[in-house]
């Protein structure tokens, strides 16, 4: 009798393995790290790259201080908290580095002594600001990844799971499957393995960085940067500089990992978590929480958007799932290529509409269990309406309100007008965000689900990635709400993580220290 299939894959390819994260600082990042902990005690160890800031100067203080005190573990220390404090102090090694720097800021010995140490790289870092100047985008989303290369290579080349994103679709209409994404607008030349040879490109973007930067200084320069990013991405066929940066980022790895390991993971929108470590569970505030927030402070009551498009929503613990089983599989079957996208507008749509329509309705019937999110009952419904009638509209508002405004400030008033103010909120909004509420595409997960299939229905079970599970109506109104409530907007932390003894965490955190 073959019982094959009543055993974890993930967890039989994964003990033993020590894989380097980067990123862990970040949601999903923290969503990972906590589900090893949690799911996966026989990993050989994990190493956590991170960089140091003002307020904790080493990986070990700032793990301690920003990561270890997450809420995120609030499960596991309740439950277990010898293993939690185990785990922490001896399958957790932290490094001290910066992910932009050449090598990550390491020196070359050390670079080339991890490399020996770890058996796959889970990548992600990235910045996920829309609007981010040209050349840090670039560095952070582009140029860094040759650092994940040089270190796979030195290792031998193994596996690496590259999380990217849905929207390296750009301006691509329809429906989206999990394959190489040609640009809309640029003549790039493709390789005849499918990626695209962005070198020229990317040259081209860094010469047009450095004239801006010999012209401006100072917050000048930082809006030149910003809007160098706008233009280029849109004039290439991306909708922002984020996206257009990790498409870059995708084809230079396609490019330098060709017959090796290399996973691409995109995930649609990531919001709060559907079921792990606990319901609702989020930190920050993400794409759509943006727009809620406005309406629910009474800021916004029209937004660009288009009720019948499908809003690409995915909790963060099916993203988790979805990096853990892509990892297992690279060890299993190593050597290939694989693009999956964790998303749920194929499997399990939500419309913009029935996204509204559920928020409204539990702002009506119970605002008051929402004391962080609503200062009262909303008083007036959150109308989606066409792009080009809202960019009339405002237009003419602003116009008016601009010139009552000054009027009231000359006579003393010094705040001028709310509606102008609340005018100005619904504008800024629907710069960075109207191209993911008018969606005129439908990503698919196909792949993805397949995957899970041929992991076996334990996998299935511990690792769900498939989005047709959620119901809609209970995850908007008692699991996201509530956890925005309690976990974004409270910014609730626990006390920092405490090494058993003076020293750093581990040895590896001795070295970096």
């Amino acid at each position: 009798m073959d019982t094959s299939k009543d055993v974890s894959q993930t967890l039989k390819f994964l003990k033993g393995k020590h894989v380097l994260i980067t990123g862990t600082t970040g949601f999903v990042g923290k969503v990972m790290l906590e589900k090893i902990m949690r799911t996966v005690p026989d990993i050989g160890g994990v190493y956590l790259l991170i960089r140091g800031t003002r307020k904790h100067a080493n990986a070990g203080s700032r793990f301690a201080n920003e990561i270890a005190s997450s809420s995120v573990f609030e499960f596991l220390k309740l439950n277990a908290p010898d293993y939690f404090n185990d785990f922490c102090h001896n399958k957790i090694h932290c490094i001290s580095g910066e992910i932009t720097e050449q090598q990550f800021g390491l020196p070359r010995i050390e670079f080339r002594d991890l490399a020996e140490k770890i058996d796959a790289v889970v990548n992600c870092a990235a910045s996920v600001n829309f609007r981010e100047e040209l050349d840090r985008a670039l560095a952070i989303n582009t140029h860094s990844l040759r650092n994940i290369v040089e270190l796979s290579d030195l290792a031998g080349n193994i596996p690496v799971i590259q999380v990217s994103t849905c929207y390296v679709n750009g301006f691509k209409q329809g429906h989206i499957h999990e394959s190489i994404v040609a640009p809309t607008n640029a003549d790039i030349p493709r390789h005849k393995e499918g990626y695209f040879e962005v070198g020229s490109l990317i040259e081209e973007l860094e010469l047009k960085i450095a004239q801006v930067q010999q012209k401006f200084e100072g917050k000048e320069l930082k809006q030149q940067l910003i809007d160098l990013g706008i233009r280029e991405a849109n004039t290439c066929g991306w909708n922002d500089t984020y996206t257009f940066t990790k498409w870059l980022g995708e084809q230079l790895l396609l490019k330098s990992l060709r017959g090796y390991s290399l996973t691409l993971l995109r995930p649609s929108i990531v919001e709060s978590t559907l079921r792990e470590p606990s319901p609702g569970w989020i930190e920050g505030v993400k794409v759509a929480d943006a727009i809620l927030l406005a309406y629910a402070k009474e800021k916004v009551t029209f937004f660009p958007g288009k009720r019948s498009g499908v809003i690409d929503v995915i909790p963060a613990d099916l993203v988790s799932n979805s990096i853990l089983l892509s990892l297992a599989e690279q060890f299993k079957s190593p050597g290939h290529h694989h693009i999956y996208q964790c998303c749920s507008g194929s499997a399990n749509p939500l419309t913009l509409g029935t996204f509204i329509d559920h928020l409204m309705a539990e702002a009506k019937e119970n605002h008051a269990s929402y004391d962080k999110l609503f200062l009262r009952r909303p008083r007036k419904p959150f109308i989606a309406v066409n792009k080009r009638l809202f960019s009339a509209v405002t237009l003419c508002l602003s116009i008016v309100l601009t010139v009552i405004s000054q009027t009231m400030m000359k006579l003393g008033f010094k705040r001028g007008l709310k509606a102008q103010r609340n005018l100005d909120a619904a504008m800024a909004l629907s710069t960075i965000f109207s191209f993911y509420t008018e969606p005129n595409y439908v990503f698919h997960n196909n792949k993805l689900l397949d995957l899970a299939k041929r992991m076996g229905k334990t996998d299935q079970q511990l690792f769900p990635v498939d989005s047709s599970a959620i119901n809609w109506e209970t995850y908007l109104r008692k699991i996201h709400m509530a956890g925005l409530n309690c976990y974004a907007l409270k910014g609730r932390k626990q006390a920092p993580f405490k090494p058993k003894s003076s020293t750093a965490i581990s040895s590896a955190q001795k070295q970096a220290a």
